[in-house]
């Protein structure tokens, strides 16, 4: 599955409407840590489909980083029936992404 870009006008239903977990990458291209996280996360997505992954721009999207209390990046979210469940900020690798997804 491909990761999905989302901001302030589809975040709602991209994200706090799936009916599926939701894993939400906010991210800035200035930001070294979050280029490197970006592969893994593209990665993941494609082989599971059982999980939605969307990438929101924080200089984009200001209004929802600050909705959810998003003070560093990269920052990894994690959506259930609409609600934030699970946080991780910071470079994580591959098999710390997966244990995130999975509480």
């Amino acid at each position: 599955m491909s990761v999905y870009v989302v901001n302030s006008s589809n975040f709602k239903q991209e994200v706090l409407e799936c009916d599926k977990p939701v894993v939400v990458d906010f991210w800035a291209g200035w930001c070294g840590p979050c280029m490197a996280l970006s592969p893994i996360v593209d990665e993941l997505s494609a082989e599971t489909d059982k999980v939605k992954f969307c990438k929101l721009n924080v200089d984009e999207a200001r209004d929802i980083a600050m909705e959810y209390g998003i003070m560093s990046i990269p920052t990894l979210m994690l959506f259930k029936s609409g609600d934030p469940v699970n946080v991780s900020v910071g470079l994580i690798d591959k098999e710390k992404l997966i244990s995130f997804i999975r509480g």
